[in-house]
């Protein structure tokens, strides 16, 4: 039923509006940030492929004065009255619609408390876990979580207690059809994709950060686009290009959270990119993302509840990107991955079948289904597993798949520290450092003419066999660089050696020596 609204003065109609927003005029209408916002279908959405943008079908858009102005249109009657002369001339009232001006609805906007108003904390595309353990399955505002429910699929109702006869059909499912015939590297590499699959669905449960996830392959064609597809289509991807500039990259990664999507993938680096990225290592360690607000002069600040991914061919990760990074590797082992004979496969064409709605929800219904299989058991955690600021998000997802006797969670490790760019350089470096000195402390000049090419005759002998450091640009270092460069490493350890740094008995240059672990 559409309500009338009697307004006047431009200080009454902004009194008047502000209370009836506040008691919940207009339906679907939460505060996000301080900000109105309503919940509204896009039009227009069509089925993506598995490497494309798959948006949610709604978006909360906050209320601008013309959105105001849209919605009171179309949910009220806002009337003054008025008055003309009768047909005896004598002036009577009358009650004409009007909109607001724009300098009434901006003061209406103006404010940041709405006390009653519902209080959105996010969109989501696909069921999360509640911190309870009850699984948010009911489309629309849950007013326990804050989330809304934007199902990309409609989803018949998970029962909180699945049988044991469907438990058994999940794991078939999952892992004998949907996920046998993918060219794992090894176990460690199934497990931790099965881990990221119900991340979304976990996080807000765990109340966890979540590490980068790096999905690379061997060869083209091997399904990595899928893999990602996995997690995306289900609860809205993002799908975007690398930026190499870390100016650009802050940037996209500002833009996206403006988006109601689940899943950010950086999708098709360059083969062999090292992903060493400040400011994505800043991004997966920080719950919330501050920054300017894009063609604003004001901050932002965004809870971090995205699951952030990259695809590419032999990617490597640099810095801290290794201890911040969860990796899973395809290795086809054949040249052409894309000519396999699939008439045997559990799911053949899955590049195509993951895009209908139909499937994926047959993929979430039984991921959802082994999930609360696990709380019912009480959510049994790891407690021998440990990752950085990620050790939370670590213990809950290897608890999930230790109940469902998934192997290999996170025991590839070590092998994202071999992809380690920045690992590499320094331990071979120090390595031939301490092959050539011992452990003679050295000033960074000293160090730096040791890495001068020797003229034999025509030939040039380079001393250090090219592990000596370089620069970003890969030239070598001038002395005062290696001196920086040497003390942002003191105290690291690099494989079996460590760099050490002190100081000249005058105190009045830097010296550095590496030492080598003899236990």
């Amino acid at each position: 039923m559409i309500k009338k609204l009697h307004i006047g003065t431009g200080p009454e109609t902004i009194r008047v509006l502000k209370q009836e927003l506040a008691q919940g005029l207009l339906p679907d209408t939460y505060v996000s940030a301080g900000a109105l916002v309503h919940m509204e279908a896009v039009s227009g959405g069509l089925a993506a492929a598995a490497d494309e943008d798959s948006p949610l079908p709604v978006s909360a858009s906050v209320i601008t004065p013309a959105g105001l102005a849209g919605l009171l249109a179309e949910y009220a009657r806002v009337y003054r009255t008025r008055t003309r002369k009768n047909d005896q001339g004598n002036p009577e009232p009358y009650d004409e619609e009007t909109t607001p001006s724009r300098e009434v609805l901006s003061s209406v906007l103006a404010g940041k408390t709405w006390p009653g108003v519902p209080v959105l904390r996010g969109v989501i595309g696909a069921p999360v876990l509640r911190r309870d353990g009850t699984l948010l399955q009911q489309p629309g505002y849950d007013p326990a979580t804050g989330f809304y429910l934007a199902s990309k699929v409609a989803l018949p109702p998970v029962p909180d207690a699945p049988t044991s006869e469907q438990v058994a059909e999940a794991r078939r499912f999952l892992l004998g059809r949907f996920l046998r015939d993918f060219p794992w590297a090894s176990a460690a590499d199934r497990a931790n994709y099965i881990a990221l699959l119900a991340t979304p669905i976990l996080r807000h449960f765990t109340h966890s950060l979540t590490p980068f996830a790096l999905i690379d392959a061997t060869m083209p064609s091997s399904g990595k686009s899928i893999l990602t597809a996995g997690p995306g289509m289900l609860y809205g991807q993002r799908v975007m290009p690398w930026a190499y500039a870390e100016e650009e990259l802050r940037k996209s990664i500002t833009a996206v959270f403006a988006e109601q999507v689940g899943v950010v993938i950086w999708d098709n680096l360059a083969e062999g990119t090292v992903i060493d990225s400040p400011t994505l290592a800043l991004l997966v360690t920080a719950g919330t993302w501050s920054d300017r607000q894009l063609g604003a002069s004001r901050n932002i600040a965004t809870t971090n509840d995205r699951l952030w991914m990259a695809t590419g061919n032999n990617l490597q990760v640099g810095g801290d990107m290794a201890s911040r990074t969860v990796r899973v590797h395809l290795d086809p082992d054949m040249p052409r991955p894309e000519l396999r004979d699939q008439s045997g496969f559990g799911i053949p064409h899955l590049d195509q079948w993951i895009t209908a709605p139909a499937n994926q929800l047959t993929v979430l219904w039984h991921l959802l289904v082994l999930v609360l299989d696990w709380t019912r058991q009480g959510a049994p955690r790891v407690t021998g597993v440990t990752m950085r600021q990620f050790t939370p998000w670590a213990q809950y997802l290897g608890g999930f798949l230790a109940h469902h006797d998934i192997a290999g969670f996170l025991t590839n490790a070590a092998d994202v520290r071999e992809i380690d760019e920045d690992e590499t350089r320094w331990r071979a470096f120090l390595t031939c450092w301490h092959d050539r000195h011992g452990d003679r402390q050295m000033t960074a000049a000293e160090l730096r003419r040791d890495a001068e090419p020797l003229h034999l005759g025509s030939d040039i002998n380079d001393p250090w066999n090219g592990q000596f450091i370089t620069t970003q640009a890969g030239r070598l270092p001038n002395a005062l660089q290696l001196g920086r460069m040497l003390t942002g490493q003191a105290g690291r350890w690099r494989g079996d050696h460590v760099l050490r740094a002190g100081k000249t008995e005058r105190g009045d240059r830097g010296l550095f020596w590496v030492k080598q672990d003899d236990r």
